[in-house]
Parts: C-alpha cells; structure tokens; sequence
C-alpha cells in the first residue's frame, strides 16, 4: 500500500476543519470528488488520534499530496496536548452517545474498554441517572450495575429479573464471568442477534424453584461491559471467549493508552469542574494538579480517584496535605 503526505488538505474533527498539512497516511483511495468537493480517502487508524478506520480528507486535487517512501511513512505523529484533550473529550462524548442509545434500545449491547479510574462508569451511569426519574415515577424502565464475581446461576436469575424491554445490565469490572464457560454462553444468549434471545437453565436447581425462576425466558433488555481489559490484546483461552462477546457487542476503546494520554485527561476533567464541591481556590487547585503532574511515577495508581483523594487531604489538611499525601498516595522509595 502507498503512503501519502498531505501538502493542503482537512479534516472533520468535533465538527471543525482541521488543517492535515505534513501528516502521513497509507492511501486507500486516489483523489475524487463528491458530495461537498474533492477528497482522497486513506486508512486513518495508521496514525494516532484518528478513527481506526478510512477517511476521506477534503483537498483541491491530486497536487495536494505525494507519495512518500517507507521512512518516512514510518514517522509517527505526535498529537499535542490539545489534540490529546480533544481527542479524548471525543471519545466520552461517544460513549454517553452509545450509552443513551443502549438505554433507547437501538444498540443492544457495548463494551467499554479503558485503564482504572478514568470515569468510565461515572459517564454511563451519568447518562442512566437521568432515567431515574421515570423508575421513580412508577415507570417500567431502569437499570442496575453489578460489581465483582458472580456465579452463572447468579448471573442467570439477575438477567430474568432485568428481562423487560428498556432496562439496563451494566456488568462493571466482572471480569471473571468472561473466563467462565457456562456464564459466557448465558451471555451469548442473552445478546444473541436474534429477534427472539432466548435463555435456557438445563439442569435442576433448588435456587430456580425456590426464587420462582423459570428454566427459560426471553430477554429483552440490553447490557453494557465496562472493563480494564484491552480485548485485541488478550491471548489463550480467554481470548476466544472475549471474541464470542465481541461480535454480539459494539466495541469502544477509549484510547487512553499512557501515562501522558491518563494525565492529560485529570487536567481535562479538574479543569471542568471536578472539584467545584471542594470550593478550593485556583491556586489549589492547580497545586493539586501540579503535584500529581510533578509525582506521577510514583503514584499507587494514576487516576480520577487519586485526585479524590489528594483533594480530600487538602480539605482536611490545609497546610500539610502534600506530606500526608506523600505517604498515602505514593509508593515508597
């Protein structure tokens, strides 16, 4: 495949024209023109901080890129902070989209991947909140988050107690029903591209009969998987089972692959208000930033939660919250 350089030439990002002059992409398709003028399409996962699919960049003609040779294909962009930011605000955006979309029924299921402490979970359950109401109200619809292990029995009876059409399962960080064979094809089931998902409980169980829990019912509901695990990268035995969920689910990687991508994303969120309750000064809460900025190597862990819980030393030790978080927060030596 040819890879090209863009002399002149744009991009949608959020909505506005981005200039892709320098950049380097493999070409999937020569320069055309269509609906709104010319562009050449080229495969936008080969470069960082664009969809892991093709795009069509918006240029005058052909004389607006050239072909390169293999070193210079393998120039990796560096994204700026900005890009970063706006690439990761991007992707929550998507998913309170994707989110809302599960909860109205159109996408039947998604899997949201990401590193620990990121705000997965707060921008589902954010978006599921505000359906509350209508549970509230005596509404049908609602929703329910399960954490931690769970048994394939357990896992049966909670999806039969969730089957309305409208409600939600959010399985968050229960890893270990991918690794089990029974609650796996419970789920491939239940997530089944057929109008009719039908479940099934083959053998005899006191917990069925004695919960009023019949041996079959059919599911209606959607679910959402929010996990830590990269599922491209996983191998083995796990690997299969992941790959069976996977086509039933829509996928969604929030790319934040680094520590720089983990950091930039605390700024992003405390600078959008993440602790306006704490009623901190600017200064600090820029101090704040700065020590997790300055110390992020020897944090425990590089988090959203980690913020918390600097900010709640802050609020308790005004004038010492940095030697109490030294020994709270930060692995020793």
């Amino acid at each position: 495949m040819q890879n090209i350089k863009i002399q002149n030439g744009t991009y949608k990002i959020r909505g506005k024209d981005t200039d892709m002059q320098g950049l380097v992409f493999p070409l999937v398709e020569a320069f055309k023109v269509g609906t709104g003028g010319g562009f050449v399409t080229v495969d936008g996962s080969a470069v960082a901080g664009f969809p892991a699919r093709n795009i069509k960049i918006k240029c005058g003609g052909p004389e607006d890129y050239t072909i390169v040779d293999t070193k210079e294909a393998q120039v990796e962009r560096v994204e700026s902070d900005e890009q970063v930011v706006e690439r990761l605000r991007e992707r929550f955006d998507m998913l309170q989209d994707m989110t809302k979309a599960v909860k109205k029924g159109d996408v039947r299921a998604m899997i949201v991947s990401g590193p620990p402490g990121v705000g997965k979970s707060h921008g589902i359950e954010q978006v599921l909140d505000r359906y509350k109401t209508l549970e509230a109200l005596g509404g049908s619809r609602k929703y329910q988050v399960i954490k931690g292990a769970m048994s394939p029995i357990g896992l049966y009876c909670k999806l039969y107690s969730m089957a309305d059409a409208g409600n939600v399962v959010v399985f968050d960080d229960c890893d270990s029903i991918f690794n089990d064979e029974l609650s796996l094809n419970i789920l491939k089931a239940a997530l089944d591209r057929k109008k009719k998902r039908m479940i099934h409980w083959n053998t005899d169980s006191f917990k069925l009969r004695n919960e009023g829990v019949p041996d079959s019912f059919e599911f209606k509901a959607s679910a959402i998987f929010v996990t830590n695990l990269k599922f491209d990268k996983v191998k083995g035995k796990l690997r299969e089972h992941l790959a069976a969920l996977e086509s039933r689910c829509h996928y969604m990687d929030l790319t934040i692959d680094t520590d720089r991508d983990k950091m930039l994303r605390i700024k992003q969120i405390t600078n959008d208000g993440m602790l306006n309750s704490y009623k901190f000064s600017d200064e600090v809460v820029q101090d704040i930033i700065d020590f997790i900025d300055i110390n992020k190597n020897k944090l425990r862990e590089l988090s959203l939660r980690t913020v918390l819980k600097i900010a709640d030393l802050a609020k308790a030790f005004p004038t010492r919250w940095e030697a109490m978080a030294e020994n709270t927060v930060m692995r020793r030596g």
